[in-house]
């Protein structure tokens, strides 16, 4: 399991160029991290993860396997995407196919890229895609309440407690809140999933700035900042135009440039750490002679679960899991040590995986 995000955003604001950028960057980080370009609009990259290649260091892997994040570009929006305006109907379709949306802000003023609005103002940007993603979840639900109210009468239970979930979600949407605002329940979950609304969907916030301005922001990054804490959403913020010349460059000259500019790691390793955050997702590994390997799963996924995203066999014939510590494994130079010093156990069907977690698997079927 790894997880795909969509890219959107106004024409203009860099969203493209971000996305060249951001591919292009992870397939140079390592020659063993694949990249490819499944549509032109999409790539498949390998998730940087230092600790994956230091425990295939530690175990002279042959092999070294990243888990996988997928970026989707999507269509430039323009205002009335919701009533099929522009590409709508297809920037919408592909929006409710993805696990979040990292929705890039212009927060740079350059005279010679014209904006589509006339000036700079990340918060009336936000407000125009997300109005969008609003109307079409409104006429979305609106479209079903008719045939679920028909099931009802005739006694159908999912139907009767759709209806009751719609009648919490589509006040809030009329009011001009996403439906991530609704209370829902444990019990709710599964629906409101099924109902597969836009504004359902967590959202990391990219500023685009200026170089000048990747390692401090600016006054229009503060504003998006503020916003995203108000409603929970995660916010980073990146220079596109320093990712694309970071992309150019060969590895080794890569951590210098950055240094340079005050920056510690490349804009995809910011955007990959707070997707995960705010996707509630961490990752675990194999490891050994034959190759190194990154999983990724949710928080609270216990040790069956975990096996369960290698192969379903693990799951249903899972006996146990040998655990180490990432920072374990790596203190005593491998497994061999990490047993002898009694840092390898044992887990059972109720271990919470952590992250970092490197596991091997125990299963009979």
């Amino acid at each position: 399991m790894g997880f795909n995000c969509g890219i959107v955003g106004l024409p203009n604001v860099g969203k493209s160029t971000l996305f060249n950028a951001l591919t292009a960057t992870a397939a140079a980080e390592a020659a063993n991290y694949p990249f490819c370009t499944i549509e032109p609009n999409t790539g498949r990259i390998g998730v940087p993860d230092d600790r994956l290649d230091k425990i295939a260091s530690i175990a002279k892997s042959q092999k070294i396997i990243p888990t996988q994040l997928e970026i989707v570009d999507i269509a430039g929006l323009v205002r009335g995407a919701s009533k099929g305006e522009g590409l709508g109907n297809q920037f919408l379709g592909h929006i409710r196919s993805v696990d979040a949306i990292f929705h890039v802000l212009r927060c740079f003023e350059d005279d010679d890229i014209t904006h589509v609005d006339g000036s700079v103002n990340p918060l009336r940007d936000m407000t125009t895609i997300e109005t969008e993603l609003m109307i079409s979840d409104m006429e979305s639900l609106e479209r079903r309440i008719n045939g679920l109210e028909k099931r009802a009468r005739s006694n159908d239970a999912e139907a009767k407690n759709t209806l009751e979930l719609i009648k919490k979600v589509l006040p809030l949407l009329q009011e001009g809140k996403p439906a991530s605002a609704a209370k829902i329940t444990k019990d709710e979950e599964s629906l409101f999933a099924q109902l597969q609304l836009l504004t359902s969907k967590p959202i990391l916030y990219i500023c685009n700035v200026a170089e000048s301005e990747a390692e401090t922001g600016n006054a229009f990054t503060k504003q998006v900042f503020d916003y995203a804490k108000t409603i929970g959403a995660k916010a980073v913020v990146i220079s596109a135009a320093i990712e694309s010349e970071v992309a150019q460059l060969p590895l080794e000259e890569q951590a210098e440039f950055l240094e340079s500019l005050g920056l510690t790691e490349t804009g995809l390793k910011r955007i990959i750490r707070e997707g995960y955050s705010l996707l509630g997702l961490l990752t675990f590994f194999t490891v050994g002679p034959k190759e190194a390997r990154a999983w990724t799963i949710t928080q609270g996924t216990k040790a069956p679960g975990s096996a369960g995203v290698i192969h379903s066999d693990f799951e249903r014939g899972f006996i146990c899991a040998e655990t180490m510590a990432y920072d374990d494994y790596v203190e005593c130079n491998g497994e061999t040590n990490a047993r002898a010093a009694g840092k390898l156990r044992q887990e059972g069907r109720e271990y919470v995986a952590k992250d970092g977690d490197i596991f091997n698997f125990r299963f009979n079927v």
